[in-house]
């Protein structure tokens, strides 16, 4: 309880502050960083390497920014590198943990993948995400709408998707409601924010 007698929220986890914008926000919108023994800066998309961090938001122009304006310096507080393809470092990290997700949710039940067993869960209002690969046919993608107070996902290949499901390429699929689904959306938004979605129209996010 404060002084005035009402109690303070402190169950979430503390927001972070964006070296590159100044802003602050949760985590979940922010990507870490450490220095390696080498000065080098790392990305700590797990945010389990020790050491002090710093945070960039989730998205390439701010990370890109931190790089060119030396940013990183001046967090730590240090001479470091930071390495010019520090973005594309950034993008591999979460695309990977993205798809170790959406694997997880596989073998738990929680995710399926194929134009009608995903069709058949929106049907029967089981999918919170519908995930559909961004090189997918446009016509087909269009058959399926999106949960109602759900997420649409469309900022990864067939192939990509394809991986989370152990197989060569995959268009459609859906992650149902429960704890993984909110770390998928999580991921997922951060990886958006490293990839360029132009014309993507269709993205409605819950």
């Amino acid at each position: 309880m404060s002084r005035g007698g009402a109690s303070k929220d402190r169950t979430g986890p503390p927001d972070r502050k964006c070296i590159a914008t100044g802003e602050a926000q949760p985590k979940t919108g922010l990507v870490r960083f450490v220095l390696g023994p080498d000065a080098t800066v790392w990305p700590d998309v797990m945010e389990k390497l020790p050491g002090r961090g710093a945070w960039v938001s989730a998205d390439r122009a701010a990370i890109d920014l931190a790089v060119k304006k030396k940013l990183f310096a001046r967090a730590f507080k240090a001479q470091v590198r930071a390495p010019d393809d520090l973005a594309d470092q950034v993008e591999a990290q979460v695309l990977r943990r993205l798809v170790e997700l959406i694997s997880l949710a596989r073998k738990s039940g929680a995710a399926v993948a194929g134009y009608e067993k995903v069709k058949d869960w929106l049907a029967r209002e089981e999918a919170r995400v519908l995930i559909q690969a961004s090189d997918g046919s446009e016509r087909g993608k269009s058959k399926l709408s999106t949960p109602h107070y759900g997420t649409y996902v469309g900022w990864l290949t067939a192939d990509e998707l394809g991986q989370a499901f152990g197989r060569q390429s995959v268009i459609h699929a859906a992650v149902a409601s429960g704890g993984l689904s909110q770390r998928v959306v999580e991921e997922a938004q951060r990886l958006k924010g490293m990839r360029v979605t132009d014309g993507d129209t269709r993205r409605r996010e819950g």
